[in-house]
């Protein structure tokens, strides 16, 4: 609250600040003339200017214990800094005027500073108030012998005319005791008692005599109550009992060391509820504590004026020297809310009053309500313009749509693709030059589902359901199919479509292209005949290798390690260290002879061709699991025995490539894997729950594995479907036709 009233009251100092700044330079500007006209003259000082490198030193001494009184320390230290070349440090103390004129409380406080300050060089101390001046000079000699000291906050009586005090001078201000008299009389003009509040000190009671001056000039109707050190609650008793027409002068101040049921500040506010209530002096603790007002001092215009002396101290001038500074005087100030209360018209009150917390203007009410009206009306006018100008734009508009549509028209006719255009429903609105040529119907015919006539029979169901798809979830498709042309013959196309949508994001129907892709179809199935083949080849060379080593290395080192054996049986005169070195030949030989075998059954299972899928698939898992220390539970449900070689052989292929990968990659031991067959299909899984992998990644890097399975499933016209997230196992299943449809097709055409 006081921080508001500091800086609400700075707007009626800003003006005189900026006047005294205006002097100055033109000083400063006088003195620049000076030196130009006179280059030759030459002019001295009788104290050298102060170093401005060495770092000064400012005590403030405040005779009151609260600091809220006077103007805010912060501010005189910016006053003091923007005038003062190089660093300046601040030492601030507070002291309580009502215990100063207690001689022990006296020494003690000297004591205290001289221990604090004994050492400490100081350049100015700064004394605020004739109490903490009157302290100064008693005890100056012995805390701060020649240290010059200006003052503030003293009325201009109380300093001599004739001249201040060797090494002393400072700022006064104005107490004006009849303003703040005039201004009870202003607003209560029918008032015949002022009670005055104040305390025993010499500080107070000073101004009470002179308040009892005044006031005794004013009327002999008028009566004065003088209430003076009574105990909090005997003056709230006596406040009650105030007759009507009763004004308060509050002189009492705050005092932190003592701390009563109700403190000043309580005070004022209390009595300030119950009875008009003024202030003479210190603003800070009378406006916005329910105080009505008075005539005050400017506070910052103290610190600044304060802070110009200590300047010129600083740059070399002696304080005898430098005339006391009076302030521009005081003015009034008032409280907006207290005079409503009241019912107090402001228009009493003295020219050029300050008053705050004045309620907001109409304006500053209704700013927004005006602002946003005044923007309706702004934009009304703007979109009525706008309609006018978008009408005339309009007809532009129309035109360049007409020819842009034309334009596209052209384009469309010419691409080397089938373009097409939907409805909301999927039906037919444009269809391009070029589909009308490749099929040789009626634009009609084509949008009222005569389309459907030219798919392939085969194809026409998988091309339904992905249009009735699309159109469910109004998102881009992409689909191949067979399409008759004009003269009957099957083409396979490569249709990709988009979805339209309107400027508002809604769904407007597809746009499509459809491309010729038979050609492409015709190598697609020649590379995958050769890779069938190349497979082929592999599994012959892989069948040759298998029996190479069965048949010609596992026999030899079979019979090496016979002959072995039948060493050890009938040993000749030997030592027993030849005896060992014969034993681990033996078994070395021995596991050799395994690790071939089982190589031979890797590439060549001939389980695989003598007892069917099933089996070879069994043993291989019971070997895997064996051999790497898992677990794999192998299933199987009505596989036929008469699988043929190629469908047995990927599948076989596909399961090893599965384990093994399974197996290094997913980071458990336990693995299912089911076969199942159906008179149309027959089915391999290959289940985990590992760490699993993302299917998309994979797909995108196209691993070696992954790209043989589905060479391997693609030839047999089946179907991989890999089903896997992170931390989510893994499931691999392999679908392939059964039947003279599926495998036995696939053989075929193979072989033809």
């Amino acid at each position: 609250m006081v921080r508001r009233f500091d800086w609400l009251s700075a707007k009626w100092r800003v003006s005189r600040y900026f006047r005294c700044k205006l002097r100055l330079w033109q000083s400063f500007g006088l003195a620049i003339l000076v030196v130009l006209a006179f280059p030759h003259a030459s002019f001295s000082s009788s104290t050298p200017p102060a170093d401005s490198t060495q770092a000064k030193n400012i005590l403030i001494l405040y005779a009151f214990s609260d600091p809220h009184i006077f103007a805010p320390v912060d501010s005189f230290k910016s006053a003091v800094r923007e005038r003062v070349p190089g660093p300046v440090n601040f030492f601030v103390e507070y002291m309580e005027s009502q215990r100063l004129e207690d001689p022990g409380y006296e020494k003690s406080l000297s004591e205290t500073f001289r221990h604090t300050y004994g050492g400490q060089h100081l350049d100015v101390v700064i004394v605020a108030t004739i109490p903490a001046l009157q302290f100064a000079m008693a005890h100056r000699q012995e805390l701060f012998p020649g240290v010059p000291i200006v003052f503030n906050h003293i009325d201009a009586r109380r300093v001599p005319k004739q001249g201040v005090w060797p090494g002393i001078t400072g700022v006064t201000e104005t107490v004006d005791v009849h303003g703040s008299v005039d201004l009870v009389f202003r607003l209560q003009p029918d008032t015949h008692n002022v009670a005055v509040i104040a305390g025993t000190t010499g500080y107070e009671k000073y101004w009470l005599g002179v308040l009892h001056r005044e006031l005794s000039s004013r009327s002999e109707n008028v009566k004065v109550l003088d209430l003076v050190g009574l105990p909090s609650n005997e003056l709230m008793q006596r406040v009650s009992q105030f007759p009507p027409h009763t004004a308060v002068f509050f002189l009492l101040t705050p005092q932190l060391s003592a701390q009563p049921v109700l403190g000043t500040y309580e005070l004022i506010e209390e009595i300030g509820r119950r009875v008009p209530t003024y202030c003479m002096f210190f603003p800070n603790y009378c406006i916005d504590r329910e105080g009505i007002g008075g005539s005050f001092a400017d506070l910052e215009e103290q610190n600044v004026k304060t802070a110009e002396l200590v300047a010129r101290i600083f740059s070399g001038e002696k304080p005898e020297n430098i005339p006391v500074v009076h302030d521009s005087g005081a003015r009034t100030v008032a409280d907006s809310r207290q005079l409503t209360r009241w019912k107090l018209s402001e228009s009493r009150l003295p020219p050029g009053s300050i008053v705050l917390f004045r309620p907001p203007s109409a304006w500053q009410q209704h700013k927004l309500l005006i602002l946003v009206s005044a923007a309706v009306i702004v934009f009304q006018l703007l979109l009525i313009l706008g309609l006018l100008r978008e009408r005339s734009g309009k007809r532009r508009t129309v035109i360049r749509l007409t020819e842009s549509e034309e334009r596209f028209r052209v384009m469309a006719d010419s691409a080397p693709t089938l373009i097409w255009m939907t409805d909301v429903n999927g039906g037919f609105t444009y269809l391009n030059q070029r589909t009308l040529d490749f099929t040789r119907a009626a634009p009609d015919a084509l949008r009222n589902g005569g389309w459907q006539s030219f798919i392939h029979p085969d194809d026409l169901r998988g091309v339904l359901e992905t249009n009735a798809s699309a159109l469910r979830r109004r998102e881009g498709f992409s689909k191949e199919f067979r399409l008759r042309r004009h003269d009957g013959v099957y083409r396979w196309m490569f249709d990709v479509s988009a979805p339209r949508l309107r400027k508002d994001g809604s769904f407007a129907g597809f746009i499509g292209s459809i491309i010729d892709i038979s050609d492409q179809k015709t190598a697609t199935e020649a590379l995958t005949k050769l890779g069938g083949r190349l497979m082929e080849a592999q599994e012959t060379e892989r069948n040759l290798i298998a029996r190479e080593l069965h048949d010609d290395i596992c026999q030899r080192l079979a019979m090496l390690s016979c002959k072995i054996e039948n060493a050890m049986e009938h040993p000749a005169s030997s030592s027993e260290g030849h005896h060992d070195d014969m034993k681990e030949i033996w078994d070395q030989c021995s596991n050799l002879a395994g690790d071939v075998q089982k190589l031979s059954h890797e590439l060549h299972s001939s389980i695989l061709d003598h007892l069917g899928l099933a089996a070879a698939a069994d043993n291989f898992c019971a070997e895997f699991s064996q051999q790497h220390d898992v677990r794999v539970e192998f299933t199987q449900q009505s596989v036929p025995n008469s699988l043929s070689r190629d469908a047995s052989l990927s599948l076989f292929r596909i399961l090893q490539e599965t384990l093994r990968n399974a197996f290094k990659h997913s980071g458990v031991r336990l693995f299912h894997v089911c076969l199942a067959g159906t008179p149309c299909e027959l089915t391999l899984q290959v289940r985990d729950q590992g760490i699993g992998f993302d299917v998309r990644k994979a797909r995108v890097n196209g691993g070696l594995g992954l790209i043989s399975m589905q060479e391997r499933v693609s030839l047999l016209h089946g179907s991989v479907v890999i089903e896997s997230s992170p931390h989510q196992g893994t499931k691999i299943e392999v679908s392939i036709p059964l039947g003279e449809s599926g495998v036995e097709t696939a053989k075929k055409a193979s072989a033809g």
